[in-house]
């Protein structure tokens, strides 16, 4: 809590400086792209996600999305959109996306900060953190609608069970 508390007593601090700050606290490999944006890299179990941040004056939101590099078959990507919609079902702040001209599958959400509420820095933390753990969470059951020969709903079965913990 003490990290957080240095933010908490100046409202006027801008969301990507508090998310550069979390990258510094985390090691985590990072690029300042302007004064509004920031890029990163976050080492996952499966992958390197690749994390971008940037801040919207002119609706008042932090914009993140979450890459990763993702070439399915063509003939498998029916399937995959499927398994895009089954995991959004089951996402209830962010979403996935495919961006079939950069083979990248994207996590992304927006925070809208609108009337001149302030990010804490507890809420930007979350916010990687959900990025990350979804990413996790999903990568196996976007591999096995793909590759794996698995449909769509049975795929899924394996991002439900790791909800539960591990035994």
């Amino acid at each position: 809590m003490a990290y957080a508390e240095h933010y908490l007593n100046n409202s006027e601090i801008h969301p990507v400086d508090i998310v550069q700050s979390l990258a510094t606290h985390r090691d985590w490999d990072f690029d300042r792209v302007a004064d509004d944006q920031i890029a990163m890299s976050v080492e996952g179990a499966w992958r390197t996600y690749s994390i971008t941040l940037a801040w919207s004056d002119i609706d008042e939101t932090l914009r993140m999305i979450c890459t990763f590099d993702m070439e399915p078959p063509r003939e498998k990507m029916a399937q995959l959109y499927e398994a895009l919609n089954l995991a959004n079902d089951n996402c209830w702040a962010g979403g996935f996306s495919f961006w079939k001209d950069h083979q990248m599958m994207v996590y992304r959400y927006g925070l809208v900060l609108t009337g001149g509420a302030t990010a804490s820095p507890e809420q930007i933390d979350q916010l990687l953190h959900s990025a990350v753990t979804s990413c996790e969470r999903y990568y196996p059951a976007f591999q096995l609608a793909c590759w794996g020969d698995q449909s769509p709903v049975k795929a899924m079965d394996v991002a439900i069970a790791q909800a539960y913990g591990r035994a």
